[in-house]
């Protein structure tokens, strides 16, 4: 029997759209990817739309969309984000249909208007399935009333090349941030928390690593520059996982502190290498850390937020001990395996008996 065929919805150009659609290959599916952003993946058919330049262009992607999946004809459809992929795979029309909620989608988005929560929730109800990456989000999706099933499904992380490197082995302070320079991500209160922290303690081998990349960089390296932390700050941008895992190997501790936020991937990533965390005090965040309330801070807010760095800075078995607690929480709940395993499953329980093969 031929492989059952997947077609994703949503940004090839997201490392995360990327992991999934290679878990699922690798899980015996055959995945084609309808995008308005493009990005080759290995062994992935594309159907590019237009580009998206506004919100309101995806209205007009609604007849290239309809026509890419009708072309593909897929056993099972899977839109990634609600309020752009998710209403486009609603006008589709074709089930069984999946949609994923990343966050702001369902968190942010809906509260721009009173239209935008109606079309959100019209869109949700024509799903088969919903899934989320959070507690928080599943219930925000629920308050919609779909006729479908939600499930919490995280992206996990990837813990045979996500792992810790030897605590011995980093005599400096460095802190890493994982997330894009976008303003949601607050990269400026950490730059912010970090000019503070070198004033408390001057002397102190405190160096801060930015990965992520994004439309702040001009207005970040001025801020540092303005700081006078040139020497204490260390511009990465985006960088594959072998560059991720290069700087986390240096670090003792990793912030994220955007204002809103679901899961984390970065946040997972992070705690599968041993690593301390300060992040913003979300619900998706006390999902994942426990036993360190002080080191949840409110969004924006830099003088916490360097205070919480200094409690680790000066205070090393502690950073350490959280970092090993992190890391079995990864171990127990956080493996991508794990989670990608009950994605295929569920996919797999959508599908027509006759369509239901096992892994190729």
């Amino acid at each position: 029997m031929s492989q059952p065929h997947l077609c994703l919805l949503g940004d090839a150009n997201s490392v995360h759209l990327q992991r999934w659609a290679r878990e699922m290959i690798s899980r015996g599916w055959r995945v084609s990817v309808v995008t308005a952003r493009p990005h080759e993946i290995d062994g992935v058919e594309q159907c590019v739309l237009s580009p998206v330049r506004r919100s309101v262009d995806w209205l007009g992607r609604v007849g290239e969309a309809r026509r890419c999946v009708e072309r593909l004809a897929p056993d099972l459809v899977h839109a990634h984000y609600i309020s752009s992929y998710g209403y486009l795979a609603a006008r589709c029309a074709r089930h069984p249909l999946v949609m994923t909620a990343w966050g702001s989608d369902l968190l942010l988005t809906p509260r721009h208007s009173t239209l935008m929560r109606w079309l959100t929730g019209w869109t949700l109800r024509r799903a088969d399935l919903v899934t989320g990456d959070s507690f928080d989000l599943v219930e925000a999706a629920q308050a919609y009333r779909p006729r479908a099933p939600v499930h919490r499904i995280h992206w996990g992380a990837d813990t045979a090349w996500f792992r810790p490197a030897p605590w011995a082995g980093k005599p400096a302070f460095e802190i890493a941030s994982l997330r894009s320079w976008e303003p949601n991500y607050r990269i400026d209160t950490l730059v912010s928390a970090v000019g503070l922290l070198r004033q408390w303690l001057p002397d102190a081998p405190v160096h801060l690593h930015l990965l992520g990349g994004g439309s702040g960089e001009a207005a970040l390296r001025e801020q540092v520059r303005a700081l006078g932390l040139t020497d204490r700050v260390t511009f990465h941008g985006r960088v594959d996982d072998a560059g991720m895992l290069s700087v986390l190997s240096r670090c003792k501790v990793s912030v994220s502190v955007p204002a809103s936020d679901a899961t984390s991937v970065a946040l997972l990533e992070s705690m599968a290498c041993g690593l301390a965390v300060v992040a913003t005090d979300l619900p998706a965040n006390r999902e994942w850390l426990s036993g360190a309330d002080d080191l949840l801070v409110s969004a924006g807010d830099a003088p916490a937020l360097a205070r919480a760095l200094q409690a680790l800075l000066q205070d090393d078995a502690r950073a350490q001990q959280l970092g090993a607690i992190n890391l079995d929480r990864i171990a127990r709940d956080g493996q991508r395996a794990a989670q990608m395993d009950a994605m295929d499953a569920l996919y797999r329980g959508l599908l027509p008996a006759t369509r239901r093969a096992g892994r190729a």
